[in-house]
């Protein structure tokens, strides 16, 4: 048979370099430009529309790249444009635009279309920048030698943002891009915390799976010590690490006398010319890294002189680390509302990664479910007596020892974080899917947990967008905002697109008869 492997792009015809089609295993492949050619089309028009009033030369540049990208189809344009967008410092309003994160790639290759538009919160963003300052002094507290680490740290924009509107299936908390690793690794890169997103939690009701005596710390604590996370995970976390490469010429960008810290040997594998990690790890490289960057903000938020620079100190300090690894930890049960027995995978990549740290601390005997047994004996719709249907959840809860954070679970989250950075530095795929195998693979006796978490979910919360349009098409901008429910849901959608697309469905007709069930 024959297929096609398209390219979004609003110019059609034969890809660049692949003129002619490709043969491969009996099948014949062409690549071709133009879906989503009109939308393409439209976004192109709109960032041209942009660059007239640009604030400075490289928004000019960044929004010119990125219009010839969805022109012609060409990521070396949406490179460029990105690198563009890392040397403009300290902008009042920030956005970033393209096919940029592979989650939900079942391979984790294809990205997803997403745009925001946002304005910087300068107050929290003044911390961010201490951070930065302090970040030469923190990097070497992780737990790899330095040359495992970038040769050179190249300080990056980090600012906290509060969004106007993000266009993509799911709002993050925060953002470390470009994923580019040519860009990352040589010029840098941008983080940012997006802290209406942070704060936009109810932390009115009870917590499920939290102990009455954590409830009052949990709920006062659990969004001053996700700043602390997110800004760990963005920097340190996804802004740490060297790769190691061979280049066209045979030379590579490490010593080839240098130990693999795991092996106790010389490295033995490293990147092929032209190779990208998203391609060493297939499958898993989303949820590894997330995995990676989350370890780095449980493992540094211990630091006092990091949680000085967030402003805790004394108790509060104390009371952040405590928070922040126990909503690690619950996070890691609740990510088995993502797990499907039937099919055993994670659907979700930072879930995933939740639970690996889970079973990382349970290992190290400083977190532990408490009453896990009752999952399995009782309940509503359990198999048993239900004589603990009175208590929430049946009285299992999530417990960290808090006397042993700063002794074994720094020293097992730790061990933990170098594998990984060892194994992504390599290249090593084999050694690393066998560690997150173990880790991530849920066992038997944890099953009855995970039914427990799918009785005792509680609706997941709405991000309901507001709107942002001119009056009677002025200059005067009004906001318009929605009920956070599936009804102001839909009510977003509809004020949003309220009219029928021509285009838009010459789209869906286009493919109808290819995808129809």
């Amino acid at each position: 048979g024959n297929f096609e492997l398209r390219q979004a792009a609003a110019e059609g015809g034969a890809a660049p370099g692949f003129e002619e089609p490709v043969e491969f295993e009996g099948r014949t492949i062409r690549v071709v430009r133009g879906d989503y050619g009109a939308l393409m089309a439209r976004v192109a028009d709109n960032l041209d529309k942009a660059a007239a009033v640009a604030a400075n030369d490289e928004q000019k540049a960044m929004l010119a790249k990125y219009s010839a990208s969805f022109r012609g189809g060409s990521v070396e344009d949406h490179i460029e444009g990105s690198r563009h967008w890392i040397r403009d410092k300290g902008p009042s309003v920030e956005s970033y635009i393209g096919f940029i994160e592979s989650y939900r790639d079942p391979l984790g290759v294809r990205g997803e279309w997403e745009g925001f538009v946002a304005v910087v919160n300068r107050e929290m963003s003044a911390k961010f920048a201490t951070l930065v300052e302090a970040a030469p002094a923190l990097l070497p507290k992780l737990p790899w030698g330095p040359a495992y680490e970038k040769d050179v740290f190249q300080r990056p924009d980090f600012t906290s943002l509060e969004v106007v509107a993000f266009g993509s299936s799911g709002i993050p908390a925060g953002i470390n891009i470009p994923n580019y690793d040519v860009v990352r690794q040589g010029e840098g890169f941008k983080n940012v915390s997006l802290g209406n997103v942070l704060s936009a939690r109810d932390l009115k009701e009870r917590v499920t799976f939290i102990h009455d005596d954590d409830q009052e710390a949990f709920r006062s604590t659990l969004v001053p010590s996700f700043e602390v996370q997110v800004g760990l995970h963005e920097l340190l976390g996804h802004g740490s690490g060297k790769l190691f490469r061979r280049n066209e010429d045979g030379t590579t960008n490490f010593d080839a006398a240098l130990i693999n810290p795991e092996t106790g040997a010389p490295v033995a594998s490293c990147y092929a010319p032209g190779q990208t990690y998203d391609a060493a790890f297939p499958v898993i490289s989303s949820s590894l890294e997330e995995c990676r960057a989350e370890c780095v903000g449980v493992y540094l938020c211990v630091d006092k002189d990091v949680l000085k620079i967030f402003g805790h100190e004394g108790d509060e300090g104390d009371r952040i680390v405590y928070v922040n690894w126990l909503s690690m930890a619950r996070a890691g049960l609740m990510a088995l509302l993502f797990y499907s027995p039937e099919t055993k995978k994670h659907g979700q990549a930072h879930m995933q990664a939740r639970f690996a740290i889970l079973r990382v601390m349970i290992e190290a005997g400083v977190a532990e479910i408490v009453n896990a047994e009752r999952a399995a004996g009782g309940g509503a719709g359990g198999a048993g007596e239900g004589k603990h249907d009175d208590e929430p959840e049946l009285g299992v809860y999530v417990k960290v020892h808090e006397d042993r954070i700063r002794t074994a679970g720094v020293a097992a989250v730790g061990a933990f974080l170098r594998k990984i950075q060892t194994y992504k530095a390599t290249a090593d795929y084999a050694a690393a899917k066998a560690l997150y195998d173990r880790y991530t693979t849920v066992p038997d006796d944890m099953l009855p947990l995970r039914d427990l978490v799918v009785r005792c979910r509680k609706p997941r919360p709405f991000f309901v967008q507001p709107h942002t349009m001119l009056v009677d098409g002025g200059d005067d901008v009004a906001l318009r905002e929605f009920e956070p429910s599936a009804e102001g849901v839909v009510a977003s959608f509809a004020a949003r697109y309220p009219a029928t697309d021509d285009e838009l469905e010459g789209l869906w007709r286009k493919d109808f008869a290819a995808i129809r069930a």
